[in-house]
């Protein structure tokens, strides 16, 4: 017999001492049967959360995917190495259009027929490349005459061929080039005098109807005068609010009512604000529609509460003892407010203020509602002049058929997307590097 048998032997001979014994086993195991739960269901808890986590990444990364896969070509563009005759009779007729239509033709003099002509000049983009070879024989005014070698853009149809996203399998009667075309680009190719180089049109060029020559600097150029316009407004004004609230408004029912209102202005959806620039703005002010100015300040209305509610944030953690130490060295409350609270809490404030700059960047509805989404060619002079903004200018690509635009949708998204990545950046820097533990 073992002792632990002589141990329980010996117990059940004293019924009390049994009971008490049984009681305590009872207890223990219950408690290590709860402890047992407790320690399942936090494991369970662990695994859903990164069974969420993974799904999140996985969407993002499939989004990211979809977007730069279709995208990152837009950033090159295809090219075609043409000999240019700068006929005299033709430039002093300023007929540049017949210029670069014969420099394609010279390519394949066999071509005869109307129909085959059209469509061989349809392989380049002519009426913007009839601008550039007049932009370079303005700057080489001595090649009027002579014959010189160019590079012109291709049409968008026959960059996406060159770029291998042209289904050739399907019937040539389902797509926008035909066989014959695309054994044109296969020789031109084949002869080298097919390049492809960084595409500085898409940056250094505004809005087109063409999508090989359209680009995103009027809208990128817009978006910055409308930033300006917004922070202008919305950062004072947010700024003055706060601290007001802050420290200076008696606590009563009237700054209550304000509170809530500012909180429930962060809400809002941002539709109801574009109507409200609308009638304020535009009809009650006239000011003038599809306007820098206008988008600004329509935004600027989104941005207050943002900028409000981070101010007020960042100044109720300033430490009373700042306060006290200023006031018991003699500074008056706007002294103290305007030399010792401010500075402190203005690392927070810029990191809110560039959060909302970064939303605001991003907003789309309201613009819309107040014309920024037009067809704006030229890059905007000024706060006045028509602009388009990146969202909408997104916004009107994605619905057109064209895949060239489709392409330029998706490189426009990246870049606003780098934008955005780089604002929240630069609020993650700020606040890391300026922000004070007490």
């Amino acid at each position: 017999m073992t002792k632990v048998q002589k141990f329980y032997k010996s117990i059940k001979r004293k019924p009390r001492a049994y009971k008490k014994l049984m009681k305590r086993k009872r207890i223990n195991s219950a408690v290590e049967s709860s402890v047992a739960k407790r320690r399942a269901a936090e494991k369970r808890l662990k695994a859903y959360g990164i069974i969420a986590l993974s799904i999140s990444v996985m969407f993002l990364v499939s989004l990211l995917y979809s977007i730069i896969s279709k995208g990152y070509s837009a950033f090159v563009s295809s090219e075609i190495k043409l000999s240019v005759n700068y006929s005299k009779e033709l430039v002093e007729d300023d007929n540049f259009l017949l210029i670069i239509k014969k420099a394609i033709r010279s390519e394949f003099p066999e071509v005869s027929k109307r129909n085959e002509k059209r469509e061989l000049e349809a392989l380049v983009s002519t009426k913007a490349m009839a601008y550039r070879i007049k932009d370079l024989l303005s700057e080489n005014p001595e090649n009027t005459g002579k014959t010189v070698d160019v590079w012109v853009l291709l049409s968008s149809d026959a960059d996406m061929y060159i770029k291998g996203k042209v289904d050739t399998s399907i019937d040539e009667k389902l797509r926008r080039l035909n066989d014959r075309q695309l054994a044109w680009l296969d020789e031109l190719k084949e002869k080298g005098l097919i390049k492809k180089s960084f595409n500085s049109t898409f940056f250094s060029s505004g809005d087109s109807s063409e999508p090989e020559t359209a680009g995103i600097l009027g809208s990128l150029i817009g978006s910055v005068f409308v930033i300006i316009s917004c922070m202008l407004v919305a950062f004072p004004l947010g700024v003055m609010t706060a601290i007001y609230l802050e420290e200076f408004a008696p606590k009563n029912k009237f700054t209550d009512f304000i509170e809530v209102n500012i909180n429930n202005l962060a809400a809002v959806p941002s539709i109801v604000f574009g109507l409200l620039g609308v009638v304020v703005y535009i009809q009650m002010f006239g000011l003038p529609r599809s306007s820098s100015l206008v988008g600004g300040l329509t935004l600027a209305m989104m941005a207050l509460p943002v900028i409000v509610i981070a101010t007020r944030t960042s100044i109720r953690a300033i430490p009373q003892s700042i306060r006290d130490g200023a006031t018991a060295l003699g500074a008056s409350k706007v002294q103290t407010t305007l030399h010792h609270v401010l500075p402190l809490a203005m690392p927070g404030i810029m990191t809110g203020t560039i959060l909302s700059i970064a939303r605001v960047l991003g907003e789309t509805a309201p613009l819309l509602m107040v014309g920024l989404n037009a067809f704006v060619v030229d890059v905007p002079q000024g706060f006045t002049s028509a602009a388009t903004v990146m969202p909408t200018q997104i916004y009107r690509w994605s619905d057109t058929p064209e895949y060239g635009f489709i392409e330029k949708t998706s490189a426009a998204i990246i870049v606003l997307l780098g934008v955005l990545i780089l604002a929240n950046a630069s609020a993650v820097y700020l606040r890391k590097k300026f922000e004070i533990r007490w």
